[in-house]
Formats: structure tokens, C-alpha cells, sequence
């Protein structure tokens, strides 16, 4: 799942259990499509704050290649291959992880319903709608309350 500053989920993709979240990770950031207040939306973000599960060689090669500011601790097995083989570490903003609770609120605003949390749906294309619909109820309640 990735969603803005403001919590508001741009794009998600549904995976098995026992798949990794990495290895979606390429085409969920294809899809994602960040709005701005003038001009076209862009297609990549500024920053991009993860957790230690998203510190892989590819992730952070992918950020370079896009321009886009990793903000991912490093796992303690990078931290003790590094000081073997030394290198440049990675560089952390620690202030801007900080932000990155509002992904986990996100998460936890989906966990807390009930229909998602318990996952009664058993086919994945009518999970994937029950999301979508969550999401946009979300928004077309956030969208009534600005008005």
C-alpha cells in the first residue's frame, strides 16, 4: 500500500500470504500517480519512507534511478556486512521516518473494518472490491466534510 503525507491511499496491491511484499514493490510504484496543485500529477514521489522489510539492494536502486529520497533503516545484517566490506551507508533522515506512522494509521483505518480485518471475502478479485469500495467511501466522506 503507499499513500501520501496526508494518509490518503494512492495505490495497493494485493499478494498471498507467504509472497513478499518486495517483490511488488516495482509495479505498485509504476501505479501510483501523486496529484500536485498545478500541472499534471506526478508519477513518483519526492520521498519514499519504509520500513527495514523494504532495505534491499533493488529497492534503494530503484529510488536512485527515479530520483526519489529513500528513507529506510538499514537491517543489522547490512550494518555488520558493511563494516566487513566497507561502503557508503545509506543516507537516513530520521525526522522524516518519524512520518512514517501515517501509512501505519492508513493500515490500521482498514483493519478496523470489519468485513477487511476478517477477510470474509474468499476470492481475492471480491477483496480487492471490497477495498476499493472502503477507499472510496473513505473519500467521498473526507470529500463532504471540506465542503
Amino acid at each position: 500500500m503507499v499513500c501520501d503525507s496526508r494518509g490518503t491511499i494512492t495505490a495497493f496491491r494485493l499478494t498471498a500470504g507467504n509472497v513478499n511484499e518486495c517483490t511488488e514493490f516495482v509495479p505498485l510504484m509504476e501505479s501510483v500517480c501523486v496529484s500536485s496543485s498545478h500541472g499534471r500529477p506526478r508519477k513518483r514521489p519526492k520521498r519514499l519512507a519504509g520500513d527495514k522489510g523494504y532495505s534491499t539492494q533493488a529497492i534503494r536502486a530503484w529510488c536512485r534511478k527515479h530520483r526519489v529520497r529513500a528513507v529506510i533503516p538499514e537491517r543489522r545484517d547490512q550494518i555488520e556486512q558493511r563494516r566487513r566490506r566497507p561502503g557508503r551507508r545509506p543516507v537516513f533522515d530520521r525526522e522524516q521516518y518519524r512520518r512514517r506512522n501515517i501509512v501505519e494509521r492508513a493500515v490500521g483505518w482498514l483493519k478496523n473494518l470489519r468485513r477487511i480485518a476478517t477477510r470474509s471475502e474468499k476470492l481475492a478479485v471480491h477483496f480487492e472490491a471490497m477495498v476499493t469500495i472502503a477507499l472510496v467511501a473513505r473519500y467521498a466522506t473526507k470529500l463532504s466534510d471540506t465542503t
